[in-house]
C-alpha cells in the first residue's frame, strides 16, 4: 500500500455501505428527469411506450462540448430514412446512450432501458422465466459464467465456460449469428422469453472442434440462494451451497444457519460453484459468520482511495472446519468471499480455478424503469490481490468429471475437511 493513499477502514454495517452489484457515460449529463444533450433537451416518457418531448435549449456544460455532428446524423436520418416507422426519438435516444456507455470498452459498465432493466430486476428477486444461464464476459466473447442447477440449460449439458456465440427464436424474430457487441442485458433479453417456448444457443466448447447448437425450452425458474444437506460417510458434514448473493440472500442465510446449529455436525463445505455473485453487501455479511471482528472482508479501491471493509459482529461458525468449493463459474461476490476466507483463516479452496471478475458496480435507479450501472472500483482481497481475468487458483485443484455420476470435487472437499 502507498503511503499517500488514504484507507478508510469502515464496518460493514454502517450505512455508508452502498447496495453496490458485482455482476457482469461521457459528454452528456443525467439530471431533472431528462437526457441533456447538446442544444437539445430530450424528456423521456415511459407510460406504455416511452415517448420522447425535444427542445431546442443550452445547458450549463463544464466543457465546450461540440455535438453538432450529433445533430447532424439526427436530422439527416429524420429527413432522409427511407422507413419512417423505425424512426422511434426514444429508441435513438436509448440506443445514443448506450453507444456513449460503450466507447468506454467495460462490459459491465451499462445504460438499461426499461425493458432491460426489469430483467436484471427479476434476476436479483430470482424468480422469472428463462433458460437459466448467467452470462458474463470473457476476452471479449459473451461467456457462459454458470447454468443454474436443475435448469433447462444445466439438463441440456451447458457448461461454464462455454461461448455463446450464436441466439436464435423464430417467434421472436431473433437471428444473432455473432454476439461480438452485444451486451450483457441485451443477450438476455433475447435469450429469456415465456414459459414453454424455446430458443436455440449457438455454443463453442474447449476441446470441442465444432460450435454446439442446443435448444432450449423456458420454464419458470425460482432459485433459492441457500441449500443445506448434510454428507460423508457418517453425514455429519455440513454442505452449504450458495447460489447467488440477492436481495433475499442474507435472510435465507439466517434461517439455515439458525436450523444448521441445531444440528450434530463435525464440519462445513460452503459451495460456491457456479455462483456468479451480486451485491457485495451479502458477501460481507456471509463473511462475518466465519471471521474475527476486526477482520478485512474485502478493500475497494477507487482512483482516489481505499476503503476497507471489516466485520465487527461474532462469528456463528468461525469455531467450525470449513473448506470452500469455487469453479469457473464462481465469480465476484462469491471470489470476495472465497478470497477473504482464504486470506484470513488459510482456508482450503477446492475445485477449479474461479471466474476472476474484480470490479464493482453501483446500479442506479434513474427514473421510469431507467437504470444505470456503473463500475466504482475495483476490489482487493485483504492480501491486496486482484483477481480481474485472473481468479483465485484453488489449493487442491480438482477438475469435475461429467462422464461419472459422482461428485469428486465434493469428495475432495469433505476429505481435505477431514484433515484439517
Amino acid at each position: 500500500m502507498e503511503n499517500n493513499e488514504e484507507v478508510k477502514k469502515l464496518p460493514f454495517s454502517l450505512k455508508s455501505v452502498r447496495n453496490i452489484l458485482l455482476i457482469i457515460f461521457g459528454g452528456s449529463l443525467i439530471f431533472a428527469g431528462g437526457y441533456y444533450l447538446g442544444l437539445r433537451k430530450f424528456y423521456v416518457e415511459t407510460n406504455g411506450y416511452p415517448k420522447v418531448h425535444i427542445e431546442r435549449t443550452l445547458p450549463q456544460t463544464k466543457e465546450d462540448l461540440d455535438f453538432n455532428l450529433f445533430w447532424k446524423v439526427w436530422d439527416m436520418l429524420s429527413d432522409k430514412y427511407y422507413d419512417k416507422n423505425k424512426l422511434v426519438p426514444a429508441k435513438m435516444v436509448y440506443g445514443a446512450i448506450k453507444g456513449m456507455v460503450s466507447s468506454l470498452g467495460d462490459p459491465y459498465t451499462v445504460f438499461l432501458p426499461p425493458a432491460e432493466n426489469k430483467i436484471v430486476q427479476e434476476d436479483l428477486k430470482g424468480s422469472f422465466d428463462g433458460v437459466g444461464i448467467q452470462l458474463g464476459y470473457r476476452n471479449d466473447w459473451l461467456t457462459v459464467i454458470a447454468p443454474v442447477s436443475g435448469s433447462p440449460a444445466d439438463k441440456k449439458g451447458v457448461k461454464a465456460g462455454d461461448i455463446v456465440y450464436g441466439i436464435r427464436d423464430l417467434v421472436k424474430n431473433v437471428d444473432v449469428k455473432n454476439t461480438q457487441g452485444l451486451t450483457v442485458q441485451e443477450a438476455v433479453s433475447f435469450i429469456r422469453g415465456v414459459k414453454g417456448t424455446s430458443v436455440f444457443l449457438t455454443l463453442v466448447r474447449e476441446g470441442v472442434q465444432k460450435p454446439l447448437e442446443v435448444e432450449l425450452v423456458r420454464d419458470t425458474l425460482d432459485v433459492p440462494s441457500v441449500a443445506v444437506d448434510y454428507v460423508g460417510e457418517d453425514g455429519k458434514t455440513a454442505h452449504i451451497t450458495l447460489t447467488k448473493f440477492s436481495a433475499d440472500t442474507e435472510t435465507e442465510w439466517n434461517s439455515a444457519i439458525t436450523d444448521l446449529l441445531t444440528h450434530d455436525f463435525n464440519g462445513i463445505v460452503l459451495d460456491l460453484r457456479n455462483n456468479p455473485g451480486g451485491y457485495m453487501k451479502g458477501a460481507i455479511d456471509l463473511g462475518a459468520d466465519f471471521m474475527d471482528q476486526g477482520k478485512v472482508v474485502v478493500v475497494e479501491q477507487t482512483a482516489k482511495d481505499k476503503t476497507e471493509y471489516k466485520i465487527e459482529k461474532l462469528g456463528r461458525l468461525k469455531n467450525r472446519k470449513l473448506v470452500v468449493l469455487i469453479n469457473g463459474g464462481s465469480a465476484s461476490a462469491s471470489e470476495i468471499l472465497s478470497g477473504a476466507l482464504r486470506d484470513n483463516n488459510k482456508t482450503p479452496l477446492v475445485g477449479e480455478k474461479s471466474f476472476g471478475k474484480g470490479t464493482i458496480q453501483e446500479p442506479e435507479e434513474i427514473e421510469n424503469g431507467v437504470g444505470l450501472h456503473i463500475t466504482i472500483a475495483k476490489w482487493l482481497t485483504p492480501k491486496g490481490n486482484w483477481v480481474n481475468e485472473v481468479g483465485l487458483k484453488p489449493d487442491y485443484e480438482v477438475s469435475d468429471n461429467s462422464d461419472t455420476t459422482q461428485d469428486e470435487q465434493l469428495e475432495k472437499a469433505i476429505s481435505v475437511l477431514q484433515s484439517l
